[in-house]
């Protein structure tokens, strides 16, 4: 007779190969970054969307089929397991609209058209849907104002300020009611507080850097999340000129550290597949408060100007467009500062093509303003990563010239066909709802664009899933 109390060699090797086969068709298995309890060596994050998972077999169970029949074998899974499941998820609807060329949602959204400014719009709609739809972050809640959860709210550095605000305001549809529910994780440090509350001070011993390292190792400390992807989930976002400087004396411990930054200059550090970048606004402070500038935006048959600039002679390449530029010519219109009597945005209404030059830094608020005003924006930069390249394809609505052609600059624009201008004119009305500033937030806007750009970098790794 058989012994019934051990269970057949044969029956456990079957079990063990439906086990394997199981865990090798999960969504969570298909292209994605693991990231090992020790440091990576080569960390790498797409700069679009996540690479397509393989492709699955007619008679093959589809990937919500395949996590399904694991989470029967499975009977509770960690709060990381499930986080990692929801992105899957997510990838899997983001390579489908790919692959079908159309998006699906159980709600209403606002469309996205189909343009070559977008490098798949198909894709970028579906993401979006997804992000609104699961995405989570956990703002840390320690620290006190001024240097902590709240930012400067006008002028240049205003976006650091509003973002942090949105974040953190109880309506936001993004904040994670527990950090154990969150995909990413937001620190609320404002780097434009510290340079103002310090450096005035004493500018000679200046503790931006120490400041902002302390602050990451108090939750780190008090925190399991840091370690767990050492930093690669959790970001900060600043506005500030210096604001790439705080991670230059431990950059083995940020290297996976995502850094939201206006000042996204490649040849300063800044990475592309990791760090994200921020459009500059530059908004009115007392006693005009406001979010953005009128939009005058007259059509392309009243623009008479071929192109303006007005704005301080910062940097070398503002320097050598007023070299060459500076009240000479009244196509090119450059002033350093506008003209008595003169609205600078109405200026901008007024011409087909508005000349963003880096200053001191890479970043500039024209290239907003230019949206804004339905402006061609013109590129004159060096090592500057625009805004939302991971979806927008800047080629299809903007001009970029090198700062080595800037006496060419009429020229240039001049060799662009009225059908050409028309076109990438038409293109700046469409995309320029994503560099609107809104309070609260709406689909598709600036603050949704950011957060984006980091949903799309969290997308790209996946977290160890053996601890909590």
């Amino acid at each position: 007779m058989a012994d019934l109390s051990s269970p057949s060699p044969y029956l456990l090797i079957l079990t063990l190969l439906l086990l394997f086969f199981l865990i090798y068709i999960s969504p969570l298995n298909h292209n994605r970054l693991t990231l090992h309890p020790s440091p990576p060596t080569n960390y790498e994050i797409p700069t679009q969307f996540p690479p397509a998972p393989s492709p699955v077999d007619a008679n093959s169970p589809t990937p919500t089929a395949a996590a399904n029949s694991v989470s029967n074998h499975v009977k509770r899974k960690n709060k990381t397991e499930r986080i990692e499941e929801e992105l899957a998820r997510a990838r899997a609807a983001i390579h489908k609209a790919i692959r079908t060329k159309n998006y699906t949602s159980d709600r209403e959204e606002t469309y996205i058209p189909n343009g070559c400014m977008y490098r798949n719009a198909y894709a970028f709609h579906q993401s979006h849907i997804e992000m609104v739809k699961s995405f989570k972050v956990w703002a840390y809640r320690e620290g006190e104002r001024p240097l902590v959860h709240s930012g400067p709210m006008s002028y240049i550095y205003s976006i650091e300020g509003q973002f942090i605000d949105e974040m953190e305001s109880e309506r936001s549809h993004f904040m994670a009611r527990h950090p154990n529910e969150a995909h990413a994780f937001f620190l609320p440090i404002s780097i434009t507080k510290i340079v103002d509350f310090f450096y005035r001070a004493d500018p000679f011993h200046f503790p931006m850097l120490p400041i902002f390292t302390d602050y990451v190792n108090v939750v780190a400390k008090k925190y399991p999340y840091w370690n767990r992807s050492h930093g690669a989930d959790h970001f900060m976002v600043s506005c500030h000129d210096w604001a790439p400087e705080v991670i230059k004396e431990k950059r083995e411990y940020f290297k996976h550290f995502i850094r939201v930054l206006c000042n996204a200059n490649t040849s300063e550090g800044f990475i592309p597949t990791r760090d994200v970048s921020l459009p500059e606004f530059n908004l009115k402070g007392h006693p005009e408060y406001s979010l953005g500038p009128q939009r005058i935006g007259l059509p392309p048959s009243k623009r008479t100007i071929l192109a303006f600039f007005s704005g301080a002679a910062h940097g070398d390449i503002r320097k050598r467009l007023f070299e060459y530029w500076k009240d000479k010519d009244s196509e090119i219109q450059v002033y350093e500062g506008v003209p008595k009597g003169k609205n600078y945005h109405k200026i901008m209404s007024q011409s087909k093509f508005c000349l963003c030059p880096s200053g001191s830094e890479v970043a500039s608020p024209r290239v907003v303003e230019a949206m804004y005003q339905n402006c061609v924006p013109v590129i004159i930069s060096d090592y500057y990563i625009l805004p939302f390249s991971e979806v927008l394809d800047w080629s299809k609505f903007a001009v970029f010239i090198p700062p080595k052609q800037i006496p060419e600059i009429k020229t240039i624009l001049r060799g662009i066909s009225q059908k050409r201008y028309l076109t990438l004119q038409k293109r700046v009305t469409q995309v320029a709802r994503h560099f609107v500033l809104n309070r609260p937030a709406k689909p598709f806007d600036v603050y949704h664009m950011v957060l984006h750009s980091v949903w799309l970098r969290r997308l790209n790794i996946q977290l160890p899933l053996n601890i909590f």
